[in-house]
């Protein structure tokens, strides 16, 4: 009886060893695309599962890949993989996408339209799982305007022709007042929130009297207080050159427009040497008078000691001051009279000329 006991109790040890040996599997771990919702929390030795690609998702393999519940607790490999189904771009956004022309399933296009503009469509379109796009893009259509009212004693003056009874946003005007008047802002548009810039209050204006300018004078004029829009001409005195519009006018607000500015002319500040200047090579001493006006270029000439080459370099005349090249080197009196043909201008010109260097301005005449 004892050893039937014993016998039956080890029975039990090697059963009880033999089925606590195999093990379950869990969940299998997959990659993004592959369907989960068919998959259980846990799976017996030998069951199998066939994976397989939710919706928006391809496959990389033709046929089901199915995997494998070991004795081990773990699943056998698989190599499938699932990538997006992909959207194609609308063609006019693509300069917006970086180059892109398809986008993955799941992605989201956001509209939004420039001021002044309102969106007719939805503001959002979503990549769908058989590759087309929930929505089309939105059109941005201009806002509108009721048309301007004139200001009271005045008129305007649209910058294009309007019909009908509304304008766009971004179309602009001019208000204009009766004479010897002026509005009190010359401007108006259609707004961004579909309203119109209010009309300006039409108000009697003058200017000062206008003053000459330094190295110039008034054309003509009567020593008087001008009225609104009147113009004054301004000229320079001889060899200066007017820089600016050569009228101002008196503006809305009682104030002129800015007068020109008479910039003077330069001497060339060297004694020896010769230079291009009014598309003529010269002698300084055959400049006569010696007289560049603003903004004429000079052309000096400069040594290239290492390749023994001349190279020209260019400076311009700035009201008044004309740089003389860093490089520019002033010949002797001796070799300037003597040895003429020595000299950069004189001899083989580079192939190019040497960069200029940063750490070497121009010093001035």
């Amino acid at each position: 009886m004892a050893s039937t006991l014993a016998l039956l109790v080890l029975c039990q040890v090697a059963l009880y060893n033999t089925v606590t040996s195999i093990k379950v599997c869990g969940r299998p771990l997959v990659t993004d695309g592959i369907d989960k919702l068919t998959l259980k929390r846990v799976y017996e030795f030998g069951e199998e599962v066939t994976l397989t690609c939710g919706r928006g998702y391809l496959p990389s393999t033709v046929t089901p890949r199915r995997i494998t519940c070991t004795n081990t607790g773990e699943w056998t490999q698989s190599d499938l993989a699932c990538s997006p189904k992909m959207c194609p771009i609308p063609r006019p956004l693509q300069p917006l996408a970086m180059g892109r022309t398809e986008a993955p399933f799941k992605s989201v296009l956001n509209y939004t339209c420039d001021d002044g503009y309102v969106m007719q469509g939805a503001n959002e379109s979503r990549c769908l799982h058989d590759g087309t796009w929930s929505d089309p893009p939105p059109l941005c259509k201009a806002v509108n305007c009721p048309l301007p009212k004139p200001p009271r004693d005045g008129r305007i003056v649209h910058d294009k022709p309007v019909t009908g009874s509304t304008t766009m946003y971004g179309q602009g005007w001019t208000y204009e007042c009766n004479p010897p008047k002026a509005p009190s802002y010359e401007r108006g548009s259609c707004m961004a929130d579909g309203s119109a810039t209010e009309p300006p209050v039409c108000q009697e204006v003058s200017c000062t009297i206008p003053t000459g300018i330094p190295n110039g004078f008034i054309t003509f004029a009567v020593k008087r207080q001008h009225g609104y829009k009147e113009k004054v001409r301004y000229a320079c005195n001889e060899h200066y050159i007017l820089d600016g519009e050569d009228e101002i006018q008196c503006q809305n607000t009682g104030n002129w427009s800015s007068k020109p500015v008479c910039r003077a002319p330069c001497t060339v500040d060297i004694k020896r040497g010769r230079i291009f200047y009014n598309a003529k090579k010269l002698w300084i001493s055959d400049l006569k008078p010696n007289r560049v006006l603003h903004g004429e270029h000079v052309v000096f000439y400069c040594l290239n000691r290492a390749e023994r080459c001349g190279y020209p370099v260019a400076s311009t005349c700035n009201d008044g001051t004309l740089p003389i090249p860093e490089c520019f080197e002033e010949p002797g009196k001796v070799e300037y009279n003597l040895r003429p043909k020595t000299l950069p201008s004189e001899i083989a010109m580079c192939a190019a000329s040497p960069p200029a260097s940063p750490t070497s301005p121009a010093r001035p005449a």
